[in-house]
């Protein structure tokens, strides 16, 4: 659903802060709301996502060629599927996830989410995804609760139905009540990205993006969001991208895994197949970490030089 607001005559409004301006737009919304019908994402047989021989250049610096952050990438994720991206720091995980949420422009390629294409058809992919990030951004000053129902009204969600919502899903991610009257900036790193990640499955995304969404977390706190992203992949019909550090994480929450090395993807399967490949080929221990040196030639922590445009 979309927000549609004549604009208002505010003129007599003094907004000191972004938080209050925030609180200004909860109110004009509860007021003015109108709804319009509901983007549905096509039939199961057109994929939830189709990413085609993309490329992603940056001007950085004095460099007078650019730098090169995702080359010719190919992917295909079934609705209902969950895909894996795993690349060393610098590989150009964020920067695809950037793309196929709109936040960057192609320069080469096309990119379709449920049949629609990102440019062609902006809003309706909007509708239709969300995305959490490792660096989450929220109105400090305003509490959890104020910054979730916010969300839900951009959404056209009504308000009460986002609270009684929003109340259960934190629950679900070990998020006290008491916690989300308090403000955002009193909440620890960790707290913030369940946040963030209540956030996003707030809104029922068809195509929800976890860009390292348990990154920082300590290790309850990231089982429970583990647990949780299982919770909705297997039982809301939701299709997710999974950007992680953590090839335990990859193995036991994907049903396809792509490797990227230095922007392009070296190798794509289940991850099944991708232990089994290493083993019978390479003559490796049938592990993730296996298929990961095999075929990337370092280490997950590894930092790729000269990649100055600073992608994750």
């Amino acid at each position: 659903m979309t927000t549609t607001l004549e604009q208002p005559n505010t003129t007599h409004r003094s907004v000191a802060s972004p938080e209050a301006a925030v609180r200004v737009a909860l109110e004009l919304l509860e007021r003015d709301l109108v709804t319009e019908p509901e983007v549905r994402p096509e039939p199961a047989t057109i994929p939830a996502l189709a990413v085609e021989r993309v490329t992603k250049r940056f001007h950085v610096g004095g460099k007078r060629r650019p730098v090169t952050a995702i080359h010719d990438v190919s992917l295909r994720l079934e609705r209902g599927g969950t895909i894996g991206i795993l690349g060393a720091n610098g590989s150009g995980k964020s920067t695809l996830i950037r793309l196929v949420s709109g936040l960057l422009t192609l320069d080469e390629g096309r990119v379709e989410v449920f049949g629609h294409d990102i440019v062609r058809d902006e809003m309706a992919v909007k509708r239709l995804i969300n995305r959490v990030s490792v660096d989450a951004a929220f109105f400090k000053k305003l509490s959890p609760m104020e910054n979730l129902l916010f969300a839900a009204r951009l959404y056209g969600i009504d308000a009460g139905q986002a609270r009684r919502e929003a109340v259960v899903i934190c629950g679900r991610l070990g998020i006290a009540e008491k916690r989300l009257s308090r403000p955002v900036e009193q909440l620890s790193r960790g707290m913030q990205q369940k946040v963030a990640i209540a956030r996003a499955l707030l809104t029922s995304p068809a195509l929800l993006l976890l860009d390292e969404p348990t990154t920082g977390l300590d290790p309850r706190s990231k089982l429970e969001v583990q647990a949780f992203i299982e919770d909705v992949r297997t039982n809301h019909d939701a299709s997710i991208v999974l950007t992680t550090h953590d090839l335990d994480e990859a193995e036991r929450l994907c049903d396809r895994i792509a490797v990227l090395n230095d922007g392009r993807v070296v190798v794509q399967d289940t991850p099944a197949a991708l232990k089994r490949l290493v083993a019978e080929r390479h003559g490796q221990a049938p592990t993730m970490h296996a298929v990961f040196m095999t075929y990337t030639g370092r280490s997950l922590d590894d930092d790729v030089e000269d990649d100055d445009h600073d992608d994750e």
